[in-house]
């Protein structure tokens, strides 16, 4: 079992930044990639970005490229988001989530890849 807490959502302006973290916590010795996914009011579930853990190697959703960027803190099992250029459309409780195994050459781009989640944190973007 793998425990993830994510902090800090707010509310920002349009253009602004906010940093994200998420703690694991558990059975992280099993860890290949952990990853960030949004869902907003009436839609899906959708990948933001995620890093392989051992690699450091990133991938990231088209709509966040240049703006959102994942780093990872081995030492304390935590990984950020740092989002700059923030845009209303980017509003959505965001989640924190934890793939064990191998995903694919591709990295971890699918919500079936993951298997432990956070509680998620609310980022709002006003205009």
């Amino acid at each position: 079992q793998v425990h993830l807490v994510e902090s800090g959502g707010g509310l920002v302006q349009a253009g602004g930044s906010l940093r994200l973290s998420c703690a694991a916590s558990g059975r992280t010795s099993s860890s290949y990639a952990m990853g960030w996914f949004r869902q907003a009011p009436g839609k899906e579930r959708e990948f933001v970005g995620a890093v392989r853990l051992s690699s450091g190697t990133t991938d990231y959703a088209d709509s966040v490229k240049g703006r959102f960027t994942i780093s990872r803190d081995s030492a304390k099992s935590v990984i950020y988001l740092q989002m700059n250029s923030l845009k209303p459309e980017d509003t959505a409780v965001y989640y924190c989530a934890h793939a064990p195994y191998f995903c694919s050459s591709y990295g971890c781009t699918e919500l079936s890849q993951y298997r432990f989640w956070g509680q998620g944190t609310q980022v709002t973007v006003s205009s």
